[in-house]
């Protein structure tokens, strides 16, 4: 429950400063696609695939995400039917800034907590994390 709560309670300050800035328009699951096709262009079955949604639940977050200006569709090199989904400059952008807030908020922490805290905290979540993709060959879904 405290995990959710503080998971919360950053999100919150997170959507508050991407909005100051301009992107006041991301959905819930924006994050994950941003985070997933930073890594580099893919398909919608390819992100369904990674996300752990159906493919008419990625369509629908990134018809948004393309009517928002974040992502891009573009025609396959070797087979035309196929769209490949990447990130537009907005989401290049987008993406830029809240990984500036993650950084500010984990300094935040640091000048409240001490490093050492902060340190043990990330280690925890991030074997927590790993556990679950051990199990279940992902990260968790988006909800």
């Amino acid at each position: 429950m405290l995990l959710n709560v503080a998971f919360v309670a950053f999100k919150e300050a997170l959507d508050a400063d991407l909005a100051a800035a301009g992107f006041d328009d991301i959905g819930t699951s924006f994050g994950y696609v941003f985070r997933l096709l930073a890594q580099g262009p893919c398909n919608l079955s390819e992100l369904a695939m990674q996300l752990g949604m159906s493919s008419p639940g990625a369509l629908k977050v990134v018809d948004d995400m393309v009517a928002k200006g974040y992502v891009a569709r573009s025609a396959d090199a070797d087979d035309r039917r196929v769209k490949r989904l990447e990130l537009t400059e907005r989401g290049h952008a987008a993406l830029g800034w809240a990984r500036s807030f993650h950084d500010k908020y984990e300094q935040a922490l640091v000048q409240r907590l001490g490093m050492r805290q902060v340190a043990a905290a990330r280690k925890l979540l991030e074997a927590m994390a790993a556990s679950h993709a051990e199990r279940n060959g992902r990260l968790p879904r988006p909800a």
